[in-house]
């Protein structure tokens, strides 16, 4: 006797309603049809996930709701069976001759667009090598900018959206615990990264395997790591990893996560080898009570920036400005990074459904860089803590 398989990712029924919500601002902007490059906004209002190359993929559909693929050869197969759209259709391959947009361009016309445009870009990016007309010169049209919009879709998450991002959290939330677990003095930051992304994979597909995709083009299960972060070069926000040897004393930045149906969740904690000195606790206090002050900041109808303005100010207030380095967090779900930020510079007031990183960092060339990071969902009354490691000092130290 068979069973059905349940399923964990977005619904059809859900993605075509993003769909419908796009069709109805077609309508009301008066645009002939709508033009989607960039791979996010192609999966949320699709479904379907690809690797963008400098091949051609775009999303297309006209005022009267009828949808459309334009893939490369190599993935007409995989844009037929993973999508419910009416049409597909296909070149051979990029550059080739003609041009894979002369058949674009023929695909636009029997679809009936043309005139005003929406598109979320003038033509497909330039990207790995791709040259190409813009979509205005290809079409002689004029385009509207549709990309707002749409990323105003993506940044009020549905019940199962959050639902994925939760599931996200929890083996992210593994990931980390056996990176604190495995990490020591002596051991290097690319034999223990590996051994937590690993071991925290394996434990995902004993328990939820048959249920899982990852669609990331990052990583295909739970990981962890340092990115590099490690003693003083912690002081370097973005650094890239270096395959160090943790020696005591040292300051450590984690990350971790694990795409889930494509979402994201973020993880990170900081971590101390053996006994923390005076300067790294004042240190690792501040940074903590920055991240608190932004989370008291959060609620429904608050702006991006009046959460930023208050962390910037307990900085100002501490004496620790010339500690800042970066805005107090951003949007995370399809894409790792979203919009809105947590910026003095963004406006957009808080709403339930959104979802956010929550990240002030300190950072001291002397001494390394604090920052914690976690994911927060915004509800009709606060906010909702998605991650739940640790945050105190004493849990985070690195026995020696």
């Amino acid at each position: 006797m068979s069973t059905k398989t349940a399923s964990m990712q977005i619904t059809a029924q859900e993605i075509q309603g993003r769909a419908e919500k796009l069709l109805a601002h077609v309508r009301q902007e008066k645009l002939s049809g709508v033009v989607l490059f960039d791979s996010f906004h192609i999966l949320f209002t699709s479904g379907f996930a690809f690797i963008p190359t400098e091949r051609p993929i775009a999303y297309v559909m006209n005022s009267g709701g009828e949808q459309g693929m334009f893939v490369p050869r190599l993935e007409l197969e995989h844009a037929r069976a993973k999508t419910q759209v009416s049409r597909v259709d296909h070149y051979l391959e990029y550059p080739d001759d003609p041009h894979p947009m002369h058949h674009f361009q023929k695909m636009l016309r029997e679809m009936g667009i043309g005139g005003r445009v929406g598109a979320d870009s003038d033509g497909y990016p330039w990207i790995l090598g791709y040259q190409g007309p813009s979509l205005s010169a290809l079409m002689d049209c004029a385009v509207v900018n549709v990309g707002a919009f749409i990323e105003g879709m993506m940044a009020i998450k549905s019940e199962a959206e959050l639902a994925l991002i939760r599931e996200s959290v929890k083996w992210g939330h593994l990931a980390h615990v056996l990176l604190q677990r495995y990490t020591r003095p002596g051991a290097t930051e690319t034999e223990v990264s590996l051994r937590a992304g690993h071991e925290a994979t394996l434990a995902m597909m004993d328990t939820i395997g048959p249920l899982y995709r990852a669609q990331s083009m990052g990583h295909g299960g739970p990981s962890a790591g340092y990115r590099g972060q490690i003693g003083r070069n912690a002081a370097i926000p973005h650094a890239l990893a270096m395959n160090a040897t943790f020696m005591l004393g040292d300051v450590l930045v984690t990350g971790a996560g694990c795409p889930m149906w494509g979402y994201h969740s973020e993880l990170e904690r900081t971590m101390i080898i053996g006994q923390p000195g005076d300067a790294q606790r004042r240190f690792f206090d501040c940074m903590k009570r920055a991240q608190e002050t932004a989370f008291n900041a959060m609620r429904p109808g608050a702006a991006c920036s009046d959460v930023d303005r208050a962390v910037r100010k307990f900085y100002e207030d501490n004496g620790l400005m010339p500690h800042w380095k970066h805005h107090s967090g951003h949007a995370i779900g399809l894409r790792y990074h979203e919009g809105p930020f947590l910026d003095k510079g963004d406006a957009t007031l808080l709403q339930p459904g959104m979802v956010f990183t929550v990240e002030p960092g300190l950072y001291s060339p002397d001494l390394g860089g604090f920052r914690h990071s976690d994911t927060v969902a915004i509800t009709e009354d606060g906010i909702e803590m998605m991650t739940y490691y640790p945050r105190d000092l004493e849990s985070l130290i690195i026995p020696t």
